[in-house]
């Protein structure tokens, strides 16, 4: 079967399916709202990521949808009739994937704009540049997805959400940090504080904004490596 039909069938399954499209639409309700939140008390020296801190929150919803449009392939056979109607479970996996990616980046992009309108107006004079902004906006869309698309090479791999999102979710609100805190240079190459490097003016250590989204993008080539040969190799 071609790949376009393919996508379009994940697709169907992705926007027919209530707790996931639930789950996009928090990831810009939790990150603006955390955002303004932050803006509203924020007398810090880091603009942009005093306009963004939301995303830290954000991000899970995201990590949900990645993981639980994977996950409900596992369960009840589901895998098993989508592979008697693509044989090809390489092409199966690389729409699954696309057909998360793109809805989440839609979101993300979304996301990114109205939390920089919303600092913009909550932090005034404090607020970041526009053009820092937009980098900023175009990083939270970009960010995102690839976190979304880590979760869903994560849960190819284990086969759950539930074990997927009970590693991933207390790795990103406190392992990080706590790492961090130990070795910082160690840490700056975490998929998560990598990829937050965009929404910084500025920011010690050796990655730049574009070359930290490169370092989580590293992180999520290889989770959705290894979810695409545990598909290959696994029974359905």
């Amino acid at each position: 079967m071609p790949f376009q039909p393919v996508l379009h069938a994940e697709w169907i399954k992705i926007r027919t399916l209530r707790p996931l499209v639930g789950v996009l639409c928090a990831v810009p309700l939790a990150t603006a709202a955390f955002s303004g939140l932050t803006a509203a008390g924020s007398h810090g020296s880091d603009p942009l990521f005093s306009a963004f801190a939301g995303v830290s929150f954000g991000q899970i919803a995201a990590v949900a949808f990645g993981a639980t449009a994977v996950s409900s392939e596992f369960r009840g056979g589901a895998l098993r009739l989508t592979l008697s109607a693509v044989p090809d479970r390489r092409r199966w996996f690389a729409a699954k994937a696309t057909a998360i990616a793109l809805p989440v980046l839609a979101v993300g992009l979304l996301t990114g704009l109205l939390t920089l309108v919303l600092g913009e107006l909550l932090l005034g004079a404090d607020g970041p540049t526009w053009a820092e902004g937009l980098r900023g906006a175009l990083g939270c869309g970009v960010y995102l997805t690839l976190m979304a698309l880590l979760a869903a090479g994560l849960a190819a791999v284990l086969r759950s959400g539930t074990a997927t999102l009970g590693i991933l979710i207390p790795f990103l609100l406190i392992a990080s940090f706590v790492i961090g805190d130990l070795a910082a240079g160690t840490a700056d190459l975490l998929p998560d504080r990598a990829g937050q490097v965009v929404l910084h003016s500025a920011r010690d250590g050796a990655l730049g904004p574009w070359t930290g989204l490169a370092v989580t993008a590293l992180w999520t080539a290889g989770a959705l490596l290894a979810g695409a040969r545990s598909v290959r190799r696994r029974d359905a």
